[in-house]
């Protein structure tokens, strides 16, 4: 059995850890990188901390417009699909890499297996609920992180398949915070004291490209009063200089983060404000109130739960949750318990070994 593996962006770089790890050890893997995420800071540290084997192929397509990114991603995977005849195709997530795996394995008729599959926000303004859609309806192999996921596909009728494995992403977590805890001197380098200190990542496509969200989030930021480290991405910090945008003085911004430095960063803040859902679930298992700068989830599981409430970018509302919000004292297992790696594995085995 030999399976092409497709990543581009720092979610997947820690999901697929999880499983790569697996599959190389056992010489199963060609692990291909789209060059969604390029630079060191999104992908390189990514792959030196999780201990992910360097890509066999890296197709550097970096940014640009959806229709670009994906069709250039579609042209370098058809013709490595072509020279390593896979077994099958393993796709992560809801990315424009994971669309173009999809989409290439499928017309040259190999089978797909996607990871994070039966996500919903039943938002199509979304990039990434188009993504998941076609990326589900294509799949032979669909691992679910969570009953609720399982529920989405059975109402679009996808059934054959299907397997509720948790969350890889977990696994990470479990396997990567003790290293962070021991090795990250981010507190010590910034300055920070736990406890102390508000946490916030944008960058989704909805606040960036909308500068009257944009703007009204680092409003709303600014008008907490309260100390806010913001990690920004590349494309938030254009779409800062772009809209002409300048954050209050209790917002300090610094560069992207490596996974070790991010984990401790989560784990010591006193609050949460992300439209990143990793970040909404990393800070559930860490114990972390969240706040969502988006109008719903895919991630249900951690509002139903009430540890994340979904502010949008209002301000009234953003600051009074910054105030008021006190979640409860348990956090269900919703996500599984850290074995979801070892489970599919032994089903690609199953299905295609």
């Amino acid at each position: 059995m030999k399976i092409v593996s497709i990543v581009g962006a720092r979610p997947q770089f820690i999901k697929a850890a999880v499983v790569s790890r697996v599959l190389r050890e056992r010489h199963l893997e060609v692990l291909l990188h789209t060059g969604q995420h390029y630079d060191d800071e999104m992908s390189g540290v990514f792959f030196r901390e999780l201990g992910l084997p360097r890509p066999d192929i890296n197709l550097g397509v970096g940014s640009g417009s959806h229709a670009r990114q994906t069709g250039e991603m579609l042209i370098g995977i058809e013709r490595v699909l072509l020279q390593e005849r896979p077994a099958g195709v393993l796709v992560y997530g809801d990315t424009n890499s994971t669309l173009a795996g999809a989409l290439a394995a499928a017309k040259l008729n190999l089978p797909v297996a996607h990871v994070e599959a039966g996500l919903r926000s039943f938002n199509r303004a979304m990039p990434e609920e188009i993504n998941r859609i076609v990326a589900d309806r294509l799949s032979a192999l669909l691992f679910c992180p969570t009953r609720t996921a399982v529920e989405n596909l059975a109402r679009e009728g996808i059934t054959a398949g299907v397997h509720q494995v948790g969350d890889v992403m977990y696994d990470a977590l479990l396997h990567t915070l003790p290293i962070a805890e021991r090795t990250s001197s981010i507190l010590e380098a910034l300055g920070l004291t736990p406890g102390t200190y508000l946490l916030t990542t944008i960058h989704r496509a909805g606040n960036t490209d909308e500068p009257a969200n944009l703007s009204a989030i680092l409003a709303a930021l600014g008008a907490t009063g309260e100390p806010i480290l913001f990690p920004v991405h590349p494309r938030t910090r254009q779409a800062l200089t772009r809209w002409n945008i300048s954050p209050a003085q209790n917002v300090r911004l610094i560069e992207p983060v490596g996974y070790l430095d991010m984990l401790v960063l989560e784990k010591n803040a006193r609050l949460i404000l992300t439209d990143s859902g990793g970040v909404q679930k990393e800070a559930y298992w860490l114990g972390i109130p969240c706040l969502t700068l988006r109008e719903e989830t895919e991630w249900v599981e951690t509002v139903e739960a009430g540890w994340n409430v979904l502010v949008g970018t209002s301000v009234e509302r953003l600051v009074a949750a910054v105030h008021s919000f006190h979640p409860p004292g348990e956090q269900p297992a919703l996500f599984g318990h850290g074995q979801a790696g070892q489970e599919i594995i032994r089903l690609l085995e199953e299905a295609w070994g």
